[in-house]
């Protein structure tokens, strides 16, 4: 059983930071993609930033300059960390894996990020 594993979120005031990570567990021969997704109320799930085993960085344009994602193959861990947040930036971040030749999208369940004064 495949398990993503978020932790770090909360309530930060803007222009904080905060650093998301996400440790995938279970019986996984591979992972191609890593990432972090987000869902605010009202909006649909947007992709925050995703890195490929060969280390190609995709950023949303929202973050660009403030949030920075990184890989641990090893350790099978996808980190986010975020700094300069701002309100519109609460939503639920998702952690996403995934290996489209094999069918695999796995997410974790979500965790909270509030930007509030």
């Amino acid at each position: 059983q495949v398990q993503l594993v978020e932790s770090g979120g909360g309530l930060v005031q803007p222009g904080g930071s905060l650093r998301l990570s996400c440790v995938v567990s279970g019986n996984i021969f591979s992972i191609n993609t890593m990432g972090w997704y987000r869902q605010a109320p009202g909006k649909e799930r947007e992709l925050v930033a995703s890195i490929s085993t060969g280390g190609t960085i995709i950023n949303a344009d929202s973050v660009k300059g403030r949030f920075t994602i990184s890989r641990n193959n090893a350790q099978n861990t996808v980190d986010l960390q975020m700094n300069s947040l701002k309100p519109e930036d609460t939503a639920v971040y998702y952690c996403n894996v995934r290996n489209v030749v094999r069918s695999m999208n796995l997410w974790g369940k979500g965790i909270q990020v509030t930007v509030s004064s």
